[in-house]
Parts: structure tokens; C-alpha cells; sequence
């Protein structure tokens, strides 16, 4: 599954093969137990994403929620999208260096990890990157990213 019109995240697992709507699954699960208050779980561009509410903060560089996490089964394998540290060079580098010495098979782009199944990551890595960035951490590294100024 590439593209997906789920209008739900349940919806988005659901249309899933079993084998990857269980990987998935504990993929939400994780980022759920860990997200920090203030991110909202929805689906855009055709994938569950967590985002910051445009109730929260507005002045988007594209007028769409900024994403923080997303997860997306692909055609050769899944994705999960940690876009606090695409915006965060220094926090991207301490992460790579920390997957590798777990032994785990590092396969990023800049913020995109792909696996095929749960035991292909780093867990608690993950938990603790993705319950390392309060909301309001993320708006002042993203405002900076963009030359914007930092959100109220």
C-alpha cells in the first residue's frame, strides 16, 4: 500500500495485510505510549501522522498541521517518518550513532526509517526519540528550520 484514502488511522490498518497491520499496529502503539501531550493522531498525505493542531499553531509553511511522526506501509517495506529529527541535524547524528551500536541494520533517509518488521528496531530508541520533543520544542526547532519566529 503506497497511497491509502482511510479517513481513520483504524481504517488505515484495516485495508492492511495481516502480517503488516500487526507491525503496524505495535508501531502505533509505541508512538501513542510515547507522544508527548499536545500532538493529535490523524491521517494525511495517506498515512497515520501526528501532528501539531493547526488549533495550536497556525502559521504552517504549507497551511497544513506540521507532522511530527508518521508511519506508512510501503511496497518493499514499511516507513516510520521522525521528523524532530529531520529539523534537529545534532539529535539525527546521536541517533544514527546510538541505533548502530545496538547492532540494529540502520536503513534512514534523512528522517524516514524503513523495516520490515518490529524486530528490525531499535524500540526503546524510538520511544525515547519520539517522547523527546514537547510540542513546544518541536514549533521553536521547526520555526527555526523555516526563518519563522517561534510560536507563543
Amino acid at each position: 500500500m503506497v497511497t491509502s484514502t482511510a479517513a481513520t488511522v483504524e481504517e488505515y490498518l484495516d485495508a492492511l495485510e495481516p502480517d503488516r497491520r500487526e507491525t503496524l499496529t505495535a508501531v502505533r502503539a509505541l508512538v501513542l505510549e510515547n507522544l508527548p501531550p499536545g500532538y493529535a493522531e490523524t491521517t494525511a498525505l495517506g498515512m497515520p501522522t501526528y501532528v501539531v493542531p493547526l488549533e495550536r499553531y497556525p502559521d504552517t509553511y504549507n497551511g497544513r498541521p506540521l507532522s511530527y511522526v508518521a508511519f506508512a506501509a510501503q511496497r518493499q517495506h514499511n516507513s516510520l517518518y521522525l521528523m524532530g529529527l529531520y529539523s534537529d541535524p545534532e539529535a539525527e547524528r546521536a541517533f544514527r550513532e546510538e541505533w548502530t551500536a545496538s547492532g540494529c541494520r540502520l536503513d534512514m533517509g534523512k528522517s524516514c526509517l524503513h523495516f520490515r518488521r518490529l524486530g528490525d528496531l531499535d524500540l526503546p530508541l524510538l520511544a525515547r526519540t519520539i517522547a523527546s520533543r514537547p510540542v513546544e520544542r518541536f514549533l521553536a526547532t521547526s520555526a527555526r528550520m523555516h526563518g519563522r519566529q517561534p510560536a507563543k
